[in-house]
């Protein structure tokens, strides 16, 4: 069994020991002939917990998956570079929703399952899958592929609402080891990730203040601490001191908060995720202004501590549409490199 996250709850740890439920183990019990785990590993499975969607209420399930998976369907944006990285050949995955950056996107031979906002769900019937991991912004979709496919083994790997977003993206590369026999190379991820959140935890200094924010549309929006999207969960990891505490209204796009708010708030550092970088409409649209320059050409901020010592640090530019375990341990390691030299 792989390690458990530092982090892990009771119930939580007890998730994911769930998870890596292996129905083939070297005890006693199961090397007995005819034993029940026998017989699965025999048969080739793993047990992977899932998630349910009914009524808007989440409920966690097993799911025996066949090993090695045949015909493999993601639907997770999370889990897109995992495929890449790992050589996972799928037959069809939502690649409008996947960065440029992922060689998979311009894949013809992998059918197209659109975008959340306008699916082509039926498409996967001609995969043929054997496999369906479903998830991110897909995972209202998971009972309908489940519907459409009801032979191919269904997983719904989101990160829960109620859990966080460190221990859903180990639950969820953990989970990905098992299915596809790279346990070695998941720990390695974990491990990988783990290593750079005490490397930020170790060169911050509280003292300093930390800003968060969001760009698009030519717009600066405030993200919110632990709950803001994508940079909020930092905080709680690293021990960050919010320059400004406001309760979040939209997690997803960024809150409307004054740049002159934000000024006043005089951060020592700004955490910055440009989201129309990682969109190709919005980049190829003229008016497109990337986050640099919009830090760079607003007024309010010239005088904030973060902007004259350029204690700015921008999220990789697939960040949007990657968000992958991958991706935090990048920039939580470019935050750290900028707090070592800064001390």
């Amino acid at each position: 069994m792989l390690k458990k996250h530092r982090r892990l709850s009771a119930a939580a740890a007890a998730a994911v020991t769930l998870v890596l439920g292996l129905t083939a183990c070297g005890t006693d019990s199961t090397a007995e002939a005819g034993s029940e785990e026998t017989t699965a590993a025999a048969e080739g499975t793993v047990t992977v917990q899932s998630l349910a969607l009914e009524d808007e209420a989440t409920e966690v399930v097993d799911v025996e998956v066949s090993v090695p998976p045949q015909n493999v369907v993601i639907t997770d944006n999370r889990l897109f570079q995992t495929a890449s990285d790992w050589g996972i050949e799928l037959v069809a995955a939502p690649r409008a929703l996947m960065p440029s950056t992922n060689p998979m996107k311009e894949n013809e031979e992998i059918i197209d399952l659109g975008s959340h906002n306008e699916p082509d769900l039926e498409s996967i019937v001609a995969a043929e899958p054997g496999l369906i991991i479903s998830g991110g912004r897909f995972a209202q979709y998971a009972d309908d592929f489940a519907e459409l496919a009801p032979e191919a083994d269904s997983v719904n790997l989101n990160v829960r609402e109620d859990e966080p977003l460190d221990e859903g993206l180990v639950r969820q590369i953990e989970a990905m080891g098992l299915m596809f026999d790279k346990e070695e190379e998941s720990a390695a991820l974990v491990e990988d990730f783990d290593a750079a959140v005490e490397r930020v935890k170790a060169a911050y200094d509280p003292e300093d203040t930390v800003m968060s924010v969001l760009t698009s549309g030519g717009e600066i929006s405030y993200v919110a601490p632990s709950t803001g999207r994508t940079l909020g969960p930092i905080y709680d990891w690293a021990g960050l001191t919010p320059a400004l505490e406001q309760q979040a209204e939209d997690t997803s796009h960024g809150d409307d908060i004054s740049v002159e708010a934000i000024a006043q708030s005089n951060p020592d550092w700004i955490l910055v995720m440009d989201r129309d970088a990682a969109i190709s409409t919005a980049t190829e649209d003229p008016a497109y202004k990337p986050a640099n320059e919009l830090l760079a050409n607003s007024a309010a901020l010239q005088n904030v501590t973060a902007v004259q010592e350029e204690n700015i640090l921008y999220m990789p530019q697939d960040t949007y549409t990657n968000e992958s375990i991958q991706t935090y341990t990048t920039y939580l390691n470019q935050m750290a490199d900028a707090f070592e030299q800064n001390g």
